[in-house]
């Protein structure tokens, strides 16, 4: 514990910096701790934003966790909202604050600082206008919901299609408005695979909610109280919208300006150097939050990965530090959960960009499994994709898009990376069944069962994108083991339909030269087929995720269903 009393100063009074500052104080009565935040909130939900502005969170003050004076009362400490920190003296251990009420600027000790400036949002300059917005923070949030609430908003533009992008969408949507999606990239949440992500963006797209995959702003104009946005695409313009209101969400930035003009090392991307106890290149001085660079978990390489709950930790990780207590920040994960509508999307771990950026030899398989019993009323089906590395089954990471109990089954996977397990691991936990809640084999189990089967050889599989090219050559045999019913419902160019139940009385019909490629909907009965061909002498292949994920990815555009606000 601290020896001696200290004078410790935090920068920022959002997630990390709250958290450090509550931390400190349980963990020492004697320390002198003085909080500054620029704005007129501490202990905000940020995350809980655009539901405000959507009136789902019907009063701001249910998203402001403490006040200065709450945070005096509980934790003794020295909150001063509309206090901005313009610079860091490191010679004299000092810090210049503006007051911003005043305009007063004076200096302020340190025997200890913590940086925990938090991110901002990226909005292109060549772009003003009152109707253009970004999210960040209450005032902008504020300013938002007012526009909302004063002008006869009818529709609106959300360039991203990030978390907040979609969460914002969703709500304006409630509220009423036509809202556009524009994304710049193939697929909307990066954390997501675009084969994940298809699902998606059906489920967007069946709401009535327009959606621009590799669109970019080109220009915006104003005219008659409404904003003429042009988009375009590989450089030419390709659409022109007329909107009442544009929401910029393309990502965050680290607000690292005064770790960076103190002398303090950051990385390329702007983002505060930090050591595994959270201290940057000054002993004297640490930074959490969304301000700093972390080490990926999973691939143990440098990031960036804006989370509230990483933020938290970090908090508490910088206090224990200043208290004498060696903990350490093992890197961030990732794990993160979004909704949409009325879809839940979940990720932990890596992607497979990251996967191949770091040069990982990794498989993945696609589940689509239910979330309770399938006999039991209301079960849902969700669709699992897992990444892990293709020789000791290592698990990477594992995206997840459904409805019910899509967080708890991500939320298992989170904790099997954390704890180091194996893929084929997943098959032997005993996981909590009764049927409205699960099945007997859960989706993690099943999750496990598929990887071993792979692990072991007892199947081989390939993958939607292998499609095409295996559409062009005469060697193989693509064989769908549906029903004919649901053949003739939809299947994939060049596919001869066996049922599976037929299978073995019709092995003569196929070549024994030539390896077969199977598929039926989601690969299960691909499976039973491939092991009756593998035991009868062919080389045969599942497709994972089956017809299903496949359409998905190709099929025609969802339909939208009639608009219901509620």
């Amino acid at each position: 514990m601290m020896k001696q009393k200290q004078k410790i100063l935090i920068v920022g009074g959002v997630a990390g910096g709250a958290s450090a500052a509550a931390r400190l104080r349980r963990l020492s009565e004697s320390a002198e701790i003085i909080m500054f935040e620029r704005g007129e909130f501490i202990s905000f939900a940020n995350c809980g934003l655009p539901y405000y502005i959507g009136g789902e969170i019907s009063e701001k003050s249910a998203l402001i966790l403490q006040t200065p004076q709450s945070f005096k009362s509980r934790y003794n400490v020295d909150v001063r909202v509309r206090h901005e920190v313009v610079a860091i003296n490191r010679n004299d251990k000092t810090i210049s604050v503006k007051n911003r009420q005043t305009g007063e600027i004076y200096l302020e000790s340190y025997d200890k600082l913590v940086l925990s400036p938090g991110a901002k949002s990226i909005c292109p300059d060549e772009f003003q206008s009152e109707r253009i917005f970004t999210i960040r923070n209450i005032p902008d949030t504020d300013r938002v919901k007012e526009f909302l609430d004063t002008k006869k908003m009818q529709h609106a533009v959300i360039v991203g299609g990030g978390y907040i992008g979609l969460e914002t969408a969703e709500n304006l949507y409630r509220a009423g408005l036509e809202v556009v999606i524009v994304q710049h990239s193939d697929h909307v949440l990066a954390t997501l695979d675009f084969d994940t992500a298809c699902d998606v963006h059906r489920h967007i797209e069946s709401k009535g909610v327009q959606l621009l995959l590799k669109h970019e702003v080109k220009s915006i104009a104003e005219h008659d109280g409404k904003l003429i946005v042009a988009f375009n695409r590989d450089n030419e313009i390709v659409d022109e919208v007329v909107t009442d209101m544009i929401i910029f969400a393309i990502g965050v930035q680290p607000d690292s300006s005064l770790a960076e003009d103190a002398g303090l090392t950051v990385n390329s991307r702007g983002a505060i150097v930090v050591s595994e106890t959270m201290q940057t290149s000054d002993p004297d001085i640490y930074a959490i939050g969304d301000a700093v660079a972390v080490v990926n978990y999973v691939t143990e390489q440098p990031a960036y990965i804006p989370l509230a709950g990483p933020a938290n930790k970090q908090g508490r990780i910088v206090a224990d530090q200043i208290c004498g207590i060696d903990s350490r920040y093992s890197g961030t994960q990732g794990s993160a959960i979004l909704r949409v509508f009325d879809m839940t999307v979940a990720s932990t771990g890596i992607n497979e960009t990251v996967a191949k950026k770091n040069g990982l030899n990794y498989e993945k398989i696609f589940l689509w499994s239910t979330s309770h019993a399938g006999y039991y009323p209301g079960a849902t089906n969700m669709s699992i994709k897992i990444i892990f590395e293709r020789e000791t089954g290592k698990l990477l990471g594992a995206q997840i898009a459904g409805y019910e109990g899509v967080d708890k089954r991500c939320d298992v996977i989170a904790a099997a990376i954390r704890a180091k397990m194996s893929a084929s691991d997943l098959a032997e936990l005993e996981l909590c069944y009764a049927p409205p809640y699960s099945s007997a084999k859960d989706p993690v189990n099943m999750a496990g069962f598929v990887i071993e089967n792979i692990l072991t050889g007892k199947v081989k599989i390939f993958h939607w994108h292998d499609v095409e090219k295996l559409q062009k050559s005469d060697h193989v045999i693509l064989l769908d083991v549906r029903t004919p019913a649901e053949y003739d419902n939809g299947h994939i160019d060049g596919f001869i339909n066996i049922p599976v139940d037929e299978l073995r009385g019709r092995l003569d019909e196929l070549d024994r030269l030539k390896n077969i490629y199977v598929t039926c909907q989601i690969g299960v009965r691909g499976y039973a087929a491939t092991r009756i061909l593998v035991q009868n002498g062919f080389d045969a292949y599942d497709l994972s995720g089956g017809f299903r994920l496949w359409r998905s990815i190709f099929g025609a555009k969802t339909k939208p269903q009639p608009r219901n606000n509620k």
